[in-house]
């Protein structure tokens, strides 16, 4: 047998090994008497734990049908307790030596913890008022051969939780918690959409040029054609070739995949929505950024507006504060990039500030470097951030009284990004000279540029029509509506470095 890694790190001694062993020769001996469990296919309960709380009223006296994974045995002689636990939590199991008969109450007494059981028995309350199920009658339905960790909690399984996140799931409650909102937050989000008339999509994933975002992608090789193709790092040139066609308010909610660092709030492949309206401006999506999350709020947390993230209160009670970028840093740095001009005067005011300037860096680069350095991590409460400089917004339409500035807006909150809009750039001359500066900063050896879109190019000659769009990161909205302190919180399975050997 290969060695096991002892994951009860607070008892070391025990002998992993040898309890597989011990489990093991149990299901041996269930096989030779023709009870394997790993041949059942399927089994018919119709109750779930926490319904037999909810409506013991009336099930009392009933019989009730269980199945899920047993995780705690205490015996007393001819009696014996269990904690049966299902998604829907936790109910206490009486199993009684005079009911079963000798040798149904021996094979009730080998199950071990972990083992997922089906039940039949009688709802009653014991005489220390606990509600529970007397077994009539039970089944193993599936055998646990690695021992259940007796805590698998603090700082110090962490690695293991987010590698071995069925066990996670097994010991932690709380855990299983954050991944039902998550699911209740996704519904909620398409409802929402589905009722403003917008039409949830599909767009490749892979594709022959990233585009739509200032993102590393990942590469791959597509054999049959023999090219290599990108791993998507945006849904968004696709979605707007979907409204010059005419699909006037489309979403996509899916995965996205990036090759960057991993943080507290970053994972190679996450989740986002993208979300385009024809005939509206980041106005709209102002509007429609604040109801999505104000209804999430309501339908979901019963309206608490005052969310906890990291020891950090923020209310995100509607209307939230907007602000330009200028005026963030203005107010954040007390540079006031209103009154410098030119980017020799720039430079000159970042290098004062120590801000590190790259010979590629135009004036609303180093506008945006201020930003992130200074103003960023001040926005705790959430807060529209506008007037984005036409140099990190190559997808936004221009402003009209500054060309230099585009019709753009971030959401901050603790801190962080949480969402990205644009009044859509759709002017194809123009959307050209973009790309060709992203080009550019993509040959001096930016591997985040993009590139030339020839496609997307020739959808915007036929004509696309005034449109605003928005993404929002999912998972990192997720968080902070959880309070959930990482991203790895709030992914089944997020990307982990390989063990060694």
């Amino acid at each position: 047998m290969p060695e096991v890694e002892n994951l009860n790190n607070d008892l070391p001694e025990i002998d992993i090994n040898e309890i597989m062993k011990v489990r093991r020769d149990k299901l041996a001996e269930l096989v030779s008497s023709g009870e394997n469990p790993f041949e059942i296919t399927k089994y018919n309960r119709d109750t779930k734990a926490s319904e037999i709380t909810d409506k013991f009223d009336e099930l009392e006296g009933k019989t009730v049908s269980v199945a899920g994974r047993l995780m705690s045995k205490r015996g007393m002689g001819k009696v014996s307790f269990c904690d049966l636990h299902d998604l829907s939590g936790k109910i206490q199991i009486y199993a009684k030596k005079d009911d079963l008969g000798e040798e149904e109450y021996a094979r009730f007494k080998k199950l071990d913890v972990g083992d997922i059981v089906g039940v039949v028995g009688i709802a009653f309350r014991t005489q220390r008022g606990e509600i529970s199920i007397h077994v009539t009658s039970f089944k193993l339905l599936s055998k646990s051969m690695r021992p259940l960790p007796e805590k698998w909690h603090g700082l110090k399984d962490m690695d293991a939780r987010y590698r071995q996140r069925y066990v996670d799931l097994i010991m932690n409650s709380e855990v299983k918690d954050v991944f039902i909102l998550r699911s209740k937050i996704i519904k909620e989000i398409r409802n929402y959409l589905d009722d403003r008339g917008f039409m949830e999509v599909d767009t490749p994933m892979l594709n022959t040029i990233p585009g739509g975002a200032a993102a590393r992608p990942f590469i791959t090789h597509h054999n049959a054609l023999d090219i290599d193709m990108y791993m998507r790092i945006a849904t968004e040139l696709h979605l707007k070739r979907l409204i010059v066609g005419g699909m006037e308010k489309v979403y996509e909610m899916g995965r996205i995949f990036r090759n960057e660092g991993m943080d507290q709030t970053h994972n190679p492949e996450f989740t986002t929505i993208e979300i385009y309206e024809a005939f509206a401006d980041f106005h709209d999506m102002m509007d429609l950024m604040e109801g999505l999350v104000s209804h999430l709020i309501n339908k979901i947390f019963g309206g608490n507006t005052i969310l906890k993230w990291q020891d950090t209160e923020s209310d995100f009670k509607t209307p939230w504060k907007r602000m330009s970028m200028v005026e963030a840093v203005k107010e954040y740095s007390g540079v006031d990039f209103g009154e410098i001009k030119t980017l020799e005067e720039a430079i000159k005011v970042a290098k004062e500030h120590k801000l590190e300037v790259e010979p590629k860096h135009a004036l609303g680069d180093i506008i945006n470097l201020f930003f992130e350095e200074y103003a960023e991590k001040n926005l705790v409460n959430p807060t529209f951030i506008t007037g984005h400089p036409i140099e990190v917004s190559p997808l936004a339409k221009k402003c009209k009284d500054d060309s230099g500035f585009t019709e753009r807006f971030e959401v901050f909150a603790f801190g962080k990004e949480l969402c990205n809009a644009f009044s859509e750039l759709n002017d194809p001359f123009d959307q050209r000279e973009r790309f060709v500066r992203q080009v550019a900063l993509r040959e001096a050896g930016d591997e985040e540029a993009g590139m030339m879109d020839e496609d997307f190019l020739t959808a915007l000659e036929y004509g696309m029509p005034p449109t605003g769009g928005i993404g929002i990161g999912i998972d990192r909205l997720v968080m902070f509506l959880t309070g959930a302190t990482s991203i790895r919180d709030v992914l089944f399975f997020p990307t982990m470095k390989p063990k060694n050997d």
